[in-house]
């Protein structure tokens, strides 16, 4: 119970029904159900209702109207601090103090509402300080193409068919680092729209879901070198670090990453073949280096690809990921509120013992 393991590493701190990461790399399943057949046969809002109610026929209903503060154009920003206002909005109710029923309800309205947000602060960004109409969007069949029309005012079918494989493919991965804090705050008693505007914090950092960002950039560096081998070897020598590459759950290839690969391959991705041939030597100069540890290709290599069929920014893809791991939060925290426990992890101290206050420096303030 005393040994320290950084970062967490092999500690299990709760059991769960959702899903666990197929560590061989085998195949992607949510609640035991294999995700690669429901690609293009159930939309982005089936999976939620698979992961959150455990039923493919239930489907994450559509935002209500609602007027944000004030968008900045930031969408990581904007969708935190607008999920964390809703609490107050609409008078949210804490998680310990409402049914099931209710705090699902909850999920349900915060999670669409997050996507509309992320849409109208990319639509922001883009420069438009005009609105969609209502009656544009409704339009659209699925909750991809609905966000398409909210942040363009049209949707493309290659571009809603990336974005949906895409979210499907990152609704849920276990007891990440913004699925933890979900849960964690979840367990305080908290309300749903503390609890996911938390998680979103988590991921605003590019050690989780922001790797995206950088992969793009990377490739179109290698496109214009001409010249992958040199560019893998340069990168490496410098001790500089190739996106895409490496996860702390997988032993072998991420399985996300079969399937957005054969996306951006079917929907004819821009820089695939720069991308294809940029693995293949950045796989065999990893394992030249690095024998003893398995750096496979991770989600975010080929999402960059898949994202950016649809024209989404580097900075914009944090917001992204968020629209789709809203389903696995939302499974998490209601899973979190049927265990009734708080989460308290021990630390070990390891500062000094006593000391006087001499040691410290400053002078008293007068009394």
């Amino acid at each position: 119970m005393d040994e320290l393991r950084s970062g967490l590493e092999g500690v299990v701190a709760l059991e769960t029904e959702i899903m666990e990461p197929d560590r061989d790399g085998g195949s992607l399943r949510y609640r035991g159900v294999d995700v690669e057949p429901l690609v293009g046969r159930f939309p982005y809002e089936r999976i939620w209702g698979l992961l959150v109610d455990n039923d493919l026929s239930s489907v994450m209903p559509d935002p209500e109207p609602y007027e944000p503060a004030a968008l900045t154009g930031n969408a990581p920003s904007d969708l935190q601090a607008e999920t964390a206002r809703l609490s107050g909005v609409w008078g949210l109710g804490k998680l310990n103090e409402i049914s099931v029923e209710q705090a699902r309800e909850d999920l349900g309205r915060l999670s669409a509402q997050m996507m509309s947000i992320v849409a109208r602060s990319a639509r922001r960004a883009d420069g438009h300080q005009d609105e969609v109409p209502d009656e544009v969007v409704e339009q659209g069949e699925t909750a991809a193409e609905k966000f398409l029309l909210r942040w363009k005012g049209e949707a493309d079918p290659r571009a809603v068919q990336a974005i949906d494989t895409y979210w499907i493919c990152t609704a849920e991965h276990g007891l990440n680092a913004s699925t933890f804090t979900a849960r964690v705050v979840a367990s305080t008693g908290a309300d749903c729209g503390a609890a996911l505007s938390a998680a979103v914090g988590a991921l605003s950092g590019p050690l989780h879901g922001g790797a995206p960002a950088y992969v793009r950039p990377m490739l179109e560096e290698v496109a214009e070198s001409r010249d992958a081998e040199r560019w893998v070897h340069d990168r490496l020598s410098s001790g500089g670090r190739i996106m895409g590459f490496g996860h702390r759950v997988y032993r072998a290839e991420d399985p996300r990453s079969r399937i957005l690969k054969k996306t951006a391959r079917e929907l004819g991705a821009h820089m695939i073949d720069v991308a294809e041939e940029l693995e293949g030597v950045a796989l065999k100069a990893l394992q030249e280096r690095s024998p003893d540890r398995v750096l496979a290709t991770n989600v975010e290599y080929y999402s960059a690809l898949v994202l950016d069929v649809a024209d989404v920014p580097p900075a914009l893809a944090p917001a992204m990921f968020a629209c789709s791991r809203v389903a696995g939060w939302s499974a998490h925290i209601l899973e979190q509120k049927s265990t009734g426990r708080l989460f308290r992890p021990s630390a070990r101290y390891i500062g000094p013992v006593s000391r006087p206050v001499s040691e410290v420096g400053g002078a008293p303030v007068p009394s």
